[in-house]
């Protein structure tokens, strides 16, 4: 297969995924999942079962639903604040800035349920709007040499995030196979640590139907370890996310 530029490679993703004009009608995302793994153990957070949450098509925001206990919901904001606001619509903990309280100590070994909320928020936000967030402005794409896989060739996009969408680090690798869908993609979640390389394997892709178009997303996503070159580590499983329904919101005319 001859190797494709950055534009056809970016253009055959957002077509592969839905299209540009089916999201860019969209608001947001209604979202049920699972997600485990040895992360959640590490810092003493429990796994989530079939929870609801809800993803921003239009912003860097994303809602856990019944967070931390039934009723209430947790907000991720941005890098501006996260809040936990209860069943009578009050806020019972928030905090601003929320990514620079991870410089502290304590949060090595354990995250209390402000800093899950932030880390939640932001990644999951992330994996959900991929790759129709390429159609915002500001991002810096460098073509990598394509590699060989057993599904075909797969092309690899190096990105620059903008400063003002929070993600795991502003450089990470994209993989794209023929067809444009994403097959995974590498980054270094820095809030874990500068040392937590990892691999964001995906698969299980089913098509989610909406408002004026299908939505086509991974409903397996697993997180390996990338301790020496690009090759993911059989194990452990850093994150485990099962994907059970997603919901396209329409926008407001």
């Amino acid at each position: 297969m001859a190797e494709r530029d950055i534009q056809a490679i970016l253009d055959e993703s957002i077509e592969a995924h839905g299209g540009e004009d089916f999201w860019r009608g969209l608001s947001g995302l209604d979202i049920q999942l699972s997600a485990s793994g040895f992360l959640f153990a590490a810092k003493g957070r429990p796994v989530l079962r079939h929870a609801r949450m809800w993803a921003s098509a239009t912003e860097p925001r994303f809602t856990f639903h019944d967070y931390p206990r039934p009723g209430w919901r947790g907000e991720w904001i941005g890098d501006a604040e996260v809040r936990i606001v209860d069943a009578d619509g009050k806020i019972a903990s928030r905090r601003a800035r929320p990514r620079a309280a991870f410089r502290g100590l304590r949060r090595q070994f354990r995250w209390d349920e402000l800093d899950f909320l932030y880390f939640g928020g932001y990644a999951t936000w992330n994996y959900l709007v991929t790759p129709f967030i390429f159609l915002r402005p500001g991002f810096e794409f460098e073509l990598l040499p394509q590699v060989d896989s057993p599904q075909g060739m797969v092309a690899r996009l190096a990105v620059t995030f903008p400063f003002d969408i929070p993600t795991h680090s502003r450089r990470q690798v994209f993989y794209f196979d023929e067809e444009g869908l994403l097959m995974r993609l590498d980054y270094t979640a820095e809030v874990v640590g500068g040392w937590a390389r990892a691999a964001h394997l995906c698969e299980g892709y089913r098509e989610f139907g909406g408002p004026g178009g299908t939505l086509r997303a991974p409903t397996r996503r697993r997180v390996r370890p990338l301790f020496i070159g690009d090759k993911p580590m059989p194990f452990p499983n850093l994150v485990v996310l099962d994907i059970d329904d997603i919901s396209p919101q329409r926008a407001s005319a």
